[in-house]
Formats: C-alpha cells, structure tokens, sequence
C-alpha cells in the first residue's frame, strides 16, 4: 500500500478552516428561511375566526419554533423552513365530495387527508372555517403537528355540527 502525504498550503488550509467553520455555523443557526404562502380570503366572520385563532398558536411545534410565512398575516402561520404551514379561512377543499376521501382525527379536531409528494396536506372539517395544514416529507406518517394545533383549533373555531 503506497501512501501519499501532502502538505496543505497555508492558503488552501486557511480556506478550508474557514469552509468548515462556515458550514457548522450555518448548521447550527436557529434561523429560518424566509417562506411564502398564499393568504387565503374568508369572510368577514370567518376571519375574525382566524384571527382569534392566530393568537392561540404555539411558537413552536416539536424542535421547530414558530417561523410565519410572508407575506404576514394573521390567516397564516408556519413553523421551521416550511415544515408545517398553517392557512385559516381556506375555501372548502373539492376533495371534501370524494366519499372516499380520508380523514383523521387527532385530539377531537377531523381533518381530511390528501396525500402530495411534497408531504401531507390536512384540512379541517365540520368547523365554521377551514384550516388547511400543509407538512413536508418529513410527516407524512406523523401527525403529531396536528395534535399540537387541535387545542388551539377547538378552542377558537367552532364545530359546524
């Protein structure tokens, strides 16, 4: 076995300090990037809804604090890089005809499922305005974010039933 010993140059030592340096700072950052999702147009009476709700969501969901999609608004809320994006006062989605569609519950909120390659997106139903939940990949067979935004949900929109 033949080995070969080089010696780094002070420069290209130097710049790979400061690549790694670089990298694990950036690794370690707790901020995120700057995420966008469309703000959704309810009803006067459906957005007052939304807006209650707005001021009952947690800053953070697991490990990911509370990241709101731009631009701002109190019918949108978001969670990490777009890991979780919330959007209040949604149209009802088509899929909610499908007698087919499937649904979850997750503590005493029903959502209806519709499966995407990107993740899961979940809507509510049977409440007086929709709340749409879209996750990434990473959920797609979690549904513990639904279970932390149920109690916020129950307590400010209201069951239709």
């Amino acid at each position: 076995m033949i080995r070969s010993r080089r010696r780094l140059s002070g420069r290209l030592l130097a710049r790979l300090s400061a690549v790694v340096l670089l990298s694990a700072a950036a690794g370690c950052s707790a901020t995120y990037a700057a995420v966008s999702a469309a703000v959704p147009s309810p009803s006067p009476g459906e957005a007052a809804l939304c807006r209650a709700l707005h001021k009952e969501l947690p800053e953070s969901i697991g490990d990911l604090g509370r990241n709101d999609p731009e631009p701002r608004s109190e019918l949108t809320a978001g969670w990490g890089d777009a890991a979780i994006v919330l959007r209040c006062g949604v149209p009802r989605p088509d899929g909610m005809s499908d007698p087919q569609a499937k649904a979850v519950e997750a503590d005493g909120v029903n959502w209806m499922l519709e499966e995407r390659d990107s993740g899961p997106r979940f809507t509510t139903t049977y409440r007086e305005t929709y709340v749409e939940v879209t996750l990434d990949a990473r959920f797609a067979h979690d549904s513990t974010p639904l279970a932390r935004l149920a109690a916020p949900i129950a307590k400010t929109i209201p069951s239709s039933l």
